[in-house]
């Protein structure tokens, strides 16, 4: 053994003087720990911006959106207005307690069955103060149709947040079969 040799070993054992090797080995371990420090870092951020950006746009799109449902299912309705029956035909559908500064519009789907189509129907809708306002749908055939009645067309009602029902009306003058069945069905509130 070399005197340098001998020196090295003490510096070693003494000192914590460490060969090249090893702390070449230090310095690419840290390195790779910086790497993948700054890619950990780099997935974070962009999921986390991703995550907000996608819950900002997706308030935005469920605002435009917003549906206060009436029913939960198809509603049939079997209507007759022939002679020894009333000349009319009404169902209803209450509503509760809502807030309608975030919709614009009522929104249903409707159609006749084999039984008898009516042709026309008349929707009305009515509040607490009593008011009512009537608007005719046409042309109700076998397949569903899709409604968006704007509330500017209901004319007679001036206090929208206190509506107490929504009315589908037969009458035997407009219908075109005084006999049949309907299905209504996603009668909604919507923006």
């Amino acid at each position: 053994m070399t005197r340098d040799e001998i020196y090295n070993h003490l510096a070693q054992v003494y000192l914590g003087k460490r060969n090249k090797s090893e702390y070449k080995r230090r310095k690419q371990f840290n390195a790779w720990l910086v790497i993948n420090g700054v890619i950990t870092a780099v997935i974070f951020i962009s999921a986390f911006y991703g995550l907000t950006a996608f819950l900002t746009k997706r308030g935005e799109f469920l605002q435009s959106r917003v549906i206060f449902a009436l029913n939960n299912g198809p509603i049939r309705i079997k209507y007759d207005v022939n002679e020894p029956y009333p000349s009319s035909k009404t169902f209803s559908l209450s509503i509760s307690k809502f807030d309608s500064d975030k919709y614009e519009k009522l929104s249903f789907l409707i159609r006749g069955l084999e039984e008898g189509v009516p042709g026309i129907v008349k929707i009305t809708v009515r509040n607490k103060r009593n008011e009512t306002s009537s608007y005719f749908i046409n042309n109700v055939k076998l397949d569903w149709q899709k409604f968006d009645i704007p509330f500017s067309e209901f004319k007679g009602i001036t206090d929208w947040s206190s509506l107490t029902d929504v009315s589908f009306v037969f009458e035997a003058w407009n219908v075109e079969n005084k006999r049949g069945i309907v299905l209504i069905d996603d009668v909604c509130f919507s923006g």
